[in-house]
């Protein structure tokens, strides 16, 4: 959808689930040097992990959320740039596991104008497939120039 056409009020979200597997997050851990024992350690989250299985650090599933609104999202490159503007009211809910799917959902709340363009306020949750809580949830902002 192209956001220039979104109105308060509308929702969007991918179409897939994407899948967070053991490789992605040892990734994220050795780009970031976060190498907690939660995230990484397989036989130790078996026994002292309320989860029984690594998590994915709450960033990781953050740092997907600017290419997933890109999936939902869209701007007419030839008249404006959509940037990513930042993130108001961050607050991780459930701890996604090791393989779990998940899906990003937006709800535009808001639209601001502003000296330079447009700032669109969007309702971000990231959904974990079965499961009732979100893992995360905030005010994703983009600003259309």
């Amino acid at each position: 959808m192209l956001i220039n056409q979104m109105q308060v009020g509308d929702s969007v979200s991918g179409e897939d689930f994407h899948q967070i597997n053991q490789a992605q997050i040892q990734q994220f851990a050795d780009s970031t040097g976060d190498h907690q024992w939660i995230h990484l350690d397989v036989e130790r989250c078996k026994t002292d992990s309320p989860y029984k299985t690594p998590i994915a650090h709450g960033f990781l599933t953050l740092s997907l959320m600017p290419k997933m609104f890109a999936n939902c999202v869209s701007v007419d490159p030839s008249i404006t740039t959509m940037i990513n503007y930042g993130m108001d009211s961050l607050r991780f809910i459930e701890a996604v596991r090791v393989d779990d799917e998940i899906k990003y959902a937006f709800t535009l709340v808001d639209i601001e104008n502003k000296d330079i363009g447009k700032l669109y306020k969007f309702e971000g949750k990231v959904l974990i497939k079965g499961r009732e809580k979100p893992a995360l949830v905030g005010t994703f902002l983009s600003l259309i120039m």
